[in-house]
């Protein structure tokens, strides 16, 4: 049957000489995408439903389809006239056909792929999958502790689907006449014009890109118009532009995003210090000490407000709702990104989010980028980092070495009683870390180390019998909550006991929530995040209004009594806790701005849209008409700084 389906697909494009195997990759291209997305369009259907665009989506559908079958067809296409005179026939026609099986298995692996991360972050793969795949022994090490029977089924697969389309293909070609040398130099000018505008896709000034297909106002509908190898392949072109990353909102004169910046209520008044750098300016701390006290971090893996009664979520976090009363308890906290490094350079360096992937992965940032490390240090401080991992994941290590960090301590200088896929469980993670803790406190020096957890993450794995399970399955997303919660008591419980806690500063923060979606651009409730700080003196009290992870810093330097110089634009709490606050927020290619209940959003290559936010109920409602000139100028200035900063090496202190 599959060799008289070939045969037949064969004689029907005879007429197409030696191109028939790309068009043949065309049509067999087209019908797996096209099928992949009535699947995954049943799948989400209540949520295309509700645009009303499912035609679009089809129709727009086969025009991106189309594109990216024009990528895959252009280099042997290009190659085409000066390999036909270089190789038999016969050998040209193998390496064709290899090309177009390979390019088919990349089209089927990613479609194939899509659901599971649609399912975590509510878009298809995008450049999260990129960075994710730079990791492959943390992932192959989750994929096999978690998913290990699918990983063995889908390496199968992909074998006998690859054998079985190189078949297809190879039968097909045979079938395909050989055109005389004249024939082929007339036409090949004429079919790589015909790929060219496959690809450009327009006649517009500017060619098609994944920005065009942004048709709804949900954005992972509008990921399933274009298709996933696209996706990727468009994420794998922008990062070699992230420099100039932001560039995709427009321009905006770059002395008014200092301007604008600058006339935040909290920095108004500061003292910039430094024609060169900017940002940086004198940080006089709210709370005078005749010592300055030491500072914890602990950065929680993908502990949202979906899962704190008191936010608003599940509640499957009794120690933390505990704890609450001890400190400064932000209601309305919300993370930068989506990505654990998003949320590093936030809290660790108060930097803002960009389009672009973290700094922590960024070449420019990789020495003398300021994090609280690296002005602490100055101060005298003792500074390190533990994680239960392997601290190199997500060029963490690279980036805290070159940038302040004295010490990094971890899965290598542990020796954990449980050990998961991604190294030390949150409880031998603490146990270490209190014993860091008192070896920095008998060093007589200030400290700050920062503590950063693992427990919660797929394919959540952690000690039997510590916790009564919230679901019946142990390995599920709630009881990885709910260990790594208990964990975390246990260690606050352990660290009131220690001579240190009178004079340590403890923020227990998120760095992101866990699956990160929702039916608009930007789904703002899943950036909501608890945040925590107490010790030392600090009296209890609960802060209403809106922050943003970027604040963090320059508040704690506030409380732990360090007057200094930094590069920071976050708003300092310990000064004033009660006026309105702001968040920003990046999901993909989408920029939000929040401000009370109004968000601004910025879209690539499209004007700024406007939203209402009711932060009781989660819903963001797009609004009518269009943000406000203000609006526009003070999220665009927010979003282009960083990118700035980070081109020009601008965020750091001065020599």
């Amino acid at each position: 049957m599959i060799k008289n389906s070939a045969d037949w697909l064969g004689r029907r494009l005879q007429w197409a000489g030696p191109y028939a195997i790309f068009l043949q990759m065309t049509l067999i291209g087209m019908a797996a995408l096209s099928l992949s997305r009535l699947a995954l369009v049943g799948w989400q259907w209540e949520r295309v439903e509700a645009t009303g665009m499912l035609v679009n989506v089809m129709l727009q559908g086969l025009r991106a389809d189309l594109i990216l079958l024009g990528y895959l067809s252009v280099i042997p296409v290009l190659l085409m006239l000066p390999l036909t005179w270089a190789l038999p026939a016969r050998t040209l026609k193998i390496v064709f056909t290899s090309w177009a099986t390979i390019a088919l298995l990349l089209i089927v692996f990613m479609e194939l792929s899509s659901p599971q991360f649609i399912t975590q972050f509510d878009v298809r793969p995008n450049r999260l999958f990129i960075e994710y795949l730079l990791n492959p022994k943390e992932v192959l090490s989750m994929l096999w502790g978690g998913f290990r029977l699918t990983v063995i089924a889908a390496i199968g697969f992909s074998v006998l689907l690859g054998v079985l389309i190189f078949y297809v293909l190879r039968v097909a070609a045979d079938r395909s006449v050989a055109w005389p040398a004249k024939r082929l130099l007339l036409t090949w000018p004429l079919v790589l014009l015909l790929v060219a505008f496959q690809i450009r896709s327009t006649t517009a000034h500017r060619p098609a890109n994944p920005a065009l297909f942004a048709i709804t106002g949900d954005a992972m509908v509008n990921s399933l118009v274009i298709n996933s190898p696209w996706a990727v392949l468009d994420a794998l072109l922008s990062m070699r532009k992230e420099a100039n990353s932001s560039e995709i909102y427009g321009a905006f004169p770059r002395e008014k995003v200092f301007e604008t910046v600058k006339s935040a209520p909290w920095l108004r008044d500061a003292e910039f210090t430094s024609a060169d750098l900017p940002t940086l300016h004198w940080q006089q701390a709210a709370v005078q000490r005749a010592r300055p006290l030491n500072l914890v971090i602990v950065l929680q893996e993908s502990l949202g407000a979906t899962f704190v009664e008191s936010l608003g979520g599940i509640g499957v976090t009794p120690e933390l709702e505990k704890l609450k009363h001890d400190g400064w308890w932000f209601e309305q906290l919300y993370a930068t990104g989506t990505r654990s490094v998003r949320g590093i350079e936030a809290v660790v360096a108060g930097y803002p989010p960009t389009p672009a992937r973290s700094v922590v992965k960024l070449s420019m940032a990789q020495q003398n980028f300021y994090t609280l490390a690296l002005g602490l240090g100055k101060e005298g401080y003792a500074t390190e980092f533990v994680y239960g991992g392997e601290a190199h994941f997500d060029n963490m290590r690279s980036f805290f070495t070159g940038n302040g960090f004295q010490r990094v301590v971890d899965r290598s200088d542990m020796s954990p009683a449980f050990e998961g896929s991604w190294g030390a469980s949150d409880e031998d993670l603490f146990d270490k870390s209190l014993e860091r803790l008192n070896s920095l406190h008998q060093g007589g020096k200030p400290f700050f180390s920062l503590i950063f957890t693992s427990s919660n993450h797929q394919p959540f794995e952690f000690p039997d019998g510590r916790i009564a399970l919230h679901d019946t399955q142990k390995a599920t997303v709630n009881n990885a909550v709910k260990y790594a919660d208990f964990a975390l008591g246990k260690f606050i419980r352990e660290a009131k006991k220690q001579d240190y806690w009178k004079d340590t500063i403890f923020l227990i923060v998120s760095d992101h929530d866990t699956r990160v979606y929702g039916n608009s651009l930007v789904p703002i409730k899943k950036f909501h995040i608890p945040g925590l700080i107490l010790g030392a003196d600090i009296t209890p009290k609960r802060i209403s209004t809106i922050a943003s992870q970027i604040d963090l810093a320059p508040t704690l330097l506030s409380l732990i009594g360090v007057s200094s110089q930094h590069p920071m634009i976050g708003r300092d709490f310990a000064r004033d806790s009660t006026t309105p606050g702001r968040a920003l927020l990046q999901f993909g290619n989408y920029f939000a701005w929040l401000e009370g209940t109004a968000a601004t959003i910025l879209q690539p290559g499209k004007g700024a849209l406007l939203a209402s936010y009711d932060a009781a109920s989660g819903r963001l409602a797009m609004a009518p008409g269009k943000p406000s000139a203000a609006q526009v100028d003070t999220a665009m200035a927010h979003v282009i700084l960083p990118s700035l900063l980070y081109r020009e090496q601008r965020y750091k202190l001065a020599k």
